[in-house]
C-alpha cells in the first residue's frame, strides 16, 4: 500500500495515480481507502469516493481530460472503473487533521494494549494508560500510523522501559469449571486469556490450561469466581 504523507498542506483526502507524466485524482474517504487498499474486495468503489469525478488537481477543482483518460485507461473504461485503478495503483494523500488523527487513534491503542498485558515489576501491578502514553512522550516513541498496535507494542515497550519499569510477563492457570457455569466462563477465558489446552471430564466439568498476562491476573480471577459465585477451582501454575 502506497502513502504518501508528505508535509504540503492538502484540503481534500486524494488517491493520486501518475501515468506518463500525468496526474489524476480522486477525492476519499480516507477510512475506506485504506480498508480498500488492504482488502479490495471488502468495499464499494462508491462507497469511497466524495465524488465520482477524476481530477488533474482535486484542491483547484480542474478535471483530467477525457481524451486523456481514454489513451491512457482505454476507451472502454468507465470513471468508476478508473477510480478503482487509481485507488489500487496509485497513492492516498491525507490531510494533516486525518493523519494526527489516525496518530492519536494508534498511540491510544498502543497504550491500552501495554496497560492491559504489562505490570509493574515491583508492584506487579498494570500502569494505568495514561502513565504509559506519558512515558511514550518522555521517550519520545515514532507510531506508524499505517502499522497494526499489536506489532508495535513490543519496540514500544523496549522504549519506555528505561523510564518505566515494566515487564510484560504471563501466569499460567488450570481452570476447573463446573457443568453448570461452562457456558458463562468460556467466553472469560477466551477474551482475557490464552488457551492452550482444554479437556472434558466425566462428570461434565471442563478443565482448562490457560495463560494470562500479569496485568489482568486480579481481573481474571474475580470474573471467574463471579461468574461461578466461586464454585470455580483456580490453580495457578507459574509465571512466564
Amino acid at each position: 500500500m502506497s502513502l504518501n504523507l508528505g508535509k504540503e498542506k492538502v484540503h481534500f483526502n486524494v488517491a493520486r495515480l501518475k501515468k506518463q507524466g500525468n496526474k489524476f485524482e480522486v477525492v476519499i474517504d480516507p477510512d475506506l481507502a485504506i480498508k480498500f487498499k488492504n482488502h479490495p474486495d471488502s468495499v464499494d468503489v462508491r462507497d469511497i469516493l466524495k465524488s465520482e469525478h477524476i481530477f488533474s488537481d482535486a484542491q483547484k477543482g480542474l478535471l483530467a481530460s477525457k481524451k486523456l483518460i481514454e489513451d491512457l485507461f482505454g476507451k472502454d473504461v468507465d470513471d468508476l472503473e478508473v477510480a478503482r485503478r487509481i485507488l489500487l495503483e496509485g497513492e492516498i494523500d491525507l490531510t494533516s487533521e486525518y493523519r494526527e488523527k489516525l496518530l492519536e487513534m494508534k498511540r491510544n491503542r498502543i497504550a491500552e494494549i501495554i496497560s492491559r498485558n504489562a505490570v509493574d515489576p515491583r508492584t506487579k501491578l498494570p500502569h494505568p494508560k495514561q502513565r504509559i502514553l506519558s512515558a511514550m512522550e518522555e521517550a519520545k516513541v515514532k507510531v506508524d500510523m499505517f502499522k497494526n498496535a499489536e506489532d508495535q507494542v513490543k519496540d514500544v515497550v523496549k522504549k519506555i522501559e528505561a523510564i518505566l519499569p515494566i515487564s510484560m510477563s504471563k501466569v499460567g492457570f488450570e481452570v476447573k469449571v463446573p457443568p453448570a457455569y461452562t457456558g458463562k466462563v468460556y467466553p472469560i477465558i477466551s477474551k482475557l486469556g490464552r488457551k492452550k489446552s482444554e479437556s472434558w471430564q466425566s462428570d461434565g466439568s471442563l478443565v482448562v490450561d490457560v495463560e494470562v498476562s500479569a496485568a489482568l491476573e486480579l481481573d481474571f480471577i474475580d470474573k471467574l469466581n463471579k461468574a461461578t459465585h466461586g464454585e470455580v477451582i483456580i490453580t495457578k501454575k507459574k509465571e512466564v
